[in-house]
C-alpha cells in the first residue's frame, strides 16, 4: 500500500465521521461538570467521615 491509497483512504473515511453539533458539545460539558461535582462533594463526606471516625477511635 502506497501513501496516495493511504491518504485517500483516510480523506474517505474522515467524510464519514459525525462531528458533534455545539450544543452537544456543551451539553456534554456540563454533564461532565456535574459528575465530577458530585463525585467530588461524596469524597469530600466519605473523607470527613472517615476522619471523625478515625480521630473518635484513636482518641
Amino acid at each position: 500500500m502506497n501513501l496516495n491509497t493511504h491518504i485517500k483512504n483516510a480523506k474517505a473515511e474522515l467524510t464519514k465521521v459525525i462531528f458533534p453539533t455545539k450544543g452537544q458539545v456543551k451539553q456534554a460539558y456540563i454533564s461532565v461538570v456535574i459528575v465530577v461535582a458530585v463525585i467530588a462533594a461524596f469524597l469530600a463526606l466519605v473523607d470527613l467521615l472517615m476522619s471523625s471516625v478515625m480521630s473518635a477511635i484513636l482518641g
